[in-house]
């Protein structure tokens, strides 16, 4: 409900005034604190043109999370039957292939890469038979490759973010020939940035392949741009190039304010100011630069949705390391016990990665009170049953 009202920019005011329902009713309905009959499910379907998503949506039983992501999933889709293999396919198939892609890549934004890589990768193998199968054109065939690569970017996105980096990294290499084979240099130059965001995880130099995916896309859109500098900078940094790092720190920031009349790809939709100032701040963190690093975190996640908690509670780790830099303690601990609770259940393997790497430098601090609360609400988070893979 919220992801259509967001699409079409229709606020929850307007909405009220089109269902006849109350402002707080339809907010308790989209926050999940109230659950709406099938007539008002059909009246707010109607009213946001879902095609009957949301009333399939309210017909499903109270079920678990994850049963709950496949039955969101394939509601936002569209039929498999719109894409029915071995015969022509024409030229709006891609473009409804990309908006279903779309639609699915928001997904991302509440759930973690456990809950959605399952979906992402049998959308990808859905458009492989596609391809393999179908009657094309030439430049139908190029819209089918472009759809690939993205698709198989999102699903290794995912494989990485639950910890399968074997499978990530044999979607992010298949997502580099499909964009190649499509002639998109703006999805080459994003392959080759996940490839080295993974380099990164996994203790690996990453700076050349970074470096590359800002050379292959220097013509790109602004956005596409500022994602890569910023990608860039993190390489840097995390090698211990300060210079390197502020440069493309710099050069990220200056595409967030370029004006540019071509449309930018779905793919870099969330993009904006607070994700240069988280970069950046977590770029100075890395750096061990907490005075630089902590007014841009602070400012950043002041405008951070909690409903986003895997990636809050990401971006809340690296400032309780900065704090621990300007040694304060106190803060440190309480910024990540933040992080612990929006971790919870989340189905990501990173949260508690980062959350365990800096529990390991609190060592000197052992004997503190917050220090000892800290472990004690990160072992209770650790004994909760893990998120399925």
């Amino acid at each position: 409900m919220r992801q259509l009202r967001d699409a079409q920019h229709i606020s929850l005011r307007n909405l009220a005034k089109i269902t006849f329902h109350g402002k707080t009713y339809l907010h308790e309905l989209e926050t999940g604190m109230k659950t709406p009959t099938t007539q008002v499910a059909q009246r707010i379907d109607d009213a946001l043109n879902a095609a009957g998503e949301l009333v399939a949506l309210a017909a499903q039983p109270t079920i678990p999370r994850r049963e709950f992501v496949a039955a969101a999933g394939l509601a936002a889709a569209l039929p498999h039957t719109l894409v029915s293999h071995g015969r022509h396919v024409g030229p709006g198939t891609a473009g409804r292939l990309a908006e279903r892609t779309a639609r699915l890549r928001r997904l991302d934004n509440f759930l973690g890469g456990a809950d959605t890589q399952q979906l992402y990768s049998a959308e990808a193998d859905s458009t492989t038979r596609l391809i393999k199968d179908g009657s094309y054109s030439e430049a139908v065939g190029r819209q089918l490759l472009a759809v690939l690569a993205e698709q198989t970017q999102l699903a290794g996105w995912a494989a990485f973010d639950a910890g399968r980096h074997t499978d990530a990294d044999r979607l992010y290499r298949t997502s580099l020939s499909a964009a190649r084979d499509a002639n998109d240099r703006a999805l080459v130059a994003n392959a080759y940035a996940f490839l080295a965001y993974q380099q990164i995880a996994l203790g690996r130099p990453a700076a050349d392949t970074a470096t590359a995916a800002c050379d292959a896309a220097a013509a790109a859109t602004p956005i596409v741009r500022a994602l890569l500098h910023l990608r860039a900078a993190w390489a840097h940094a995390v090698a211990g190039d300060a210079d390197a790092a502020d440069q493309q720190l710099a050069q990220g920031s200056a595409c967030l304010t370029e004006h540019d009349d071509r449309p930018e790809p779905d793919w870099v939709y969330w993009v904006d100011d607070v994700e240069g100032e988280i970069m950046t701040g977590r770029c100075w963190t890395v750096l061990h630069r907490p005075m630089r690093a902590i007014p841009v975190l602070e400012r950043a996640l002041a405008r951070f949705d909690d409903t986003h908690s895997r990636d809050k509670a990401l971006y809340l780790s690296w400032l309780a390391d900065a704090y621990l830099d300007a040694n304060e303690v106190e803060h440190a601990c309480a910024t990540a016990a933040a992080a612990v609770r929006l971790a919870g259940g989340v189905g990501s393997v990173r949260p508690a990665q980062r959350l365990n790497s800096f529990l390991n430098r609190m060592g000197p601090h052992g004997g503190m009170p917050c220090v000892v609360e800290l472990r004690t609400l990160a072992a209770e988070a650790a004994t909760r049953p893990r998120p399925s893979v």
